[in-house]
């Protein structure tokens, strides 16, 4: 390629160009057919799930989580429906880029596209650890600051983050590029100038959301299991507490898994002046995808109404799930006296001798 032709060329094929010449199974069109069709029936089951539910349900702090539960769901349809259709449209008519968009706007919409559906469901998912962090720490002030419309903008400021940040390479701060095998576009991952503060700065916000729901769930878990199982157990029920805290300790653990690979990768190369790996490019990407096909069936299996179909027989109508299994009540309350520095030995002995105390008689003797 000679100097003018390399100063005519778009940005998005100045470091590669198709064809590609690479054949590796993991880019075959049976991959992203099956994760592309899985994942978008599971979200759809799951959003027709989530509807039911909304119209049910009377829980107010329920109700709030359907709400993020919903963004997250229709967040990964619509990334799945994006960029699934465009790369399995490839694998199967095999277009050119250069000639059906030789002005890259098509690989800049597919690369914002690959970042604002990638971001989405981690910020999701620490926006709605933030939410039931306040909900079982901060009862009384969540309920008179938290409403319907205010969980909906709250959605909405996450889309708008993510936006903003795959907005970043049209303006100059890192750049989309034609990935192989020629399917996908993404933001270029290097060592060098822009390009490497837009990858740093997509790992580090990824890196970022999961370490805050890891740490905001599990300050939410002891809270609950010392509520639940502490002297104040005979509060109101915990149920849907106790469901809501299970579906995101799982939605956090499904991100992890997925998507740490793949920002680590991001993370290592951007510090590192090797040469990209597209293999193990297109590896952690199919491990992400794992996300966005693994988050529906979070609610669609792990809800009391399911468990209730397949274990009919179980005594489901107590107060609380927790009083439903006595020994782990009891292993879960010392839990809480030893490793927690709870109070309750003190409290205990308190109210036993505070008991055994008789009372001052209030009635008036008469005259």
């Amino acid at each position: 390629m000679n100097t003018s032709d390399a100063n005519n060329t778009p940005q998005c094929y100045s470091l590669k160009s198709p064809p590609f010449n690479y054949t590796h199974p993991i880019s075959s069109v049976y991959f992203s057919t099956i994760f592309s069709t899985l994942g978008i029936t599971s979200n759809l089951i799951a959003f027709i799930v989530l509807v039911k539910s909304f119209r049910q349900m009377r829980n107010r702090s329920r109700s709030f989580f359907l709400i993020f539960l919903g963004g997250l769901v229709v967040t990964d349809f619509m990334g799945l429906l994006v960029t699934g259709s465009i790369v399995v449209s490839f694998h199967f008519t095999h277009f050119n880029w250069r000639q059906v968009d030789p002005n890259c706007h098509f690989c800049n919409f597919m690369g914002m596209s690959m970042v604002f559906y990638g971001l989405c469901p981690l910020l999701l998912s620490a926006t709605m650890a933030m939410e039931r962090f306040c909900g079982i720490n901060r009862p009384f002030a969540r309920s008179t600051n938290m409403s319907k419309s205010r969980t909906v903008y709250m959605v909405l400021m996450v889309w708008l983050v993510a936006g903003c940040i795959a907005l970043l390479p049209l303006i100059g701060v890192g750049s989309y590029h034609i990935q192989a095998p020629g399917s996908w576009c993404f933001f270029n991952i290097s060592s060098k100038g822009s390009d490497m503060v837009f990858s740093l700065l997509f790992s580090l916000v990824g890196l970022t959301s999961i370490v805050v729901s890891f740490l905001l769930n599990t300050v939410s878990v002891v809270t609950l299991i010392k509520v639940c199982c502490g002297q104040d157990r005979t509060q109101r029920s915990r149920d849907h507490e106790v469901e809501m805290m299970v579906q995101l300790i799982l939605i956090m653990i499904i991100a992890s898994i997925s998507w740490c690979p793949l920002l680590v990768f991001i993370a290592q190369t951007s510090f590192s002046r090797h040469r990209l790996h597209d293999l193990y490019l297109l590896l952690y990407l199919r491990f992400a995808t794992w996300n966005q096909i693994l988050d529906p069936w979070v609610y669609i299996l792990f809800r009391r109404a399911v468990f209730k179909r397949v274990y009919p027989r179980f005594d489901w109508s107590r107060s609380s799930i927790m009083t439903l299994y006595p020994y782990f009540q009891e292993t879960a309350r010392r839990f809480t006296r030893s490793s927690l520095g709870s109070n309750l030995g003190s409290d205990e002995t308190g109210e036993t001798t505070q008991s055994n105390v008789t009372p001052p008689s209030t009635l008036k003797s008469p005259d």
